[in-house]
């Protein structure tokens, strides 16, 4: 019965590593492509990793791929995120179908102080002048 878990396990996670290499040939930029691979890699890794603890069925390496995967999937979002949102305060461009940029004008790319969407000019600093308590905030916007 292991063996047909393992198996399916194997046909699954290369299923999704295949989805993660054709998107990055089918996809029209770094940030589609980036996204469509970081989540079909990581879960393809993931459910890999997981035959392999069936397929040995040992707690030793269990453990290590266990483990593993949970490196994999605490590891690997966080970085896709680092790299781009480095490639877009580059000025990687954007596909020129997309229809909303989300960044565009909260981003002060002199100071690098990126403002949320939830900040209410005049609540950081307890100034009730409508201000915002950081003048370098409104550079660039």
């Amino acid at each position: 019965m292991s063996g047909g878990v393992t198996a399916a396990l194997l046909v699954l996670g290369s299923g999704f590593m295949l989805v993660a290499g054709l998107a990055m040939l089918r996809m029209p930029d770094l940030f589609t492509r980036m996204s469509a691979n970081t989540k079909a890699a990581t879960l393809g890794g993931g459910l890999l990793l997981i035959a392999v603890t069936v397929h040995f069925a040992e707690v030793s390496v269990g453990l290590r791929a266990l483990v593993t995967v949970l490196f994999i999937f605490l590891t690997s979002p966080v970085a896709a995120h680092m790299i781009g949102r480095a490639a877009y305060f580059v000025g990687v461009p954007l596909w020129k179908g997309t229809l909303v940029d989300e960044l565009r004008g909260r981003y002060d790319p002199h100071t690098h102080v990126l403002r949320s969407s939830l900040e209410v000019p005049g609540e950081a600093g307890g100034q009730g002048d409508g201000q915002e308590s950081n003048p370098q905030r409104g550079q660039g916007s």
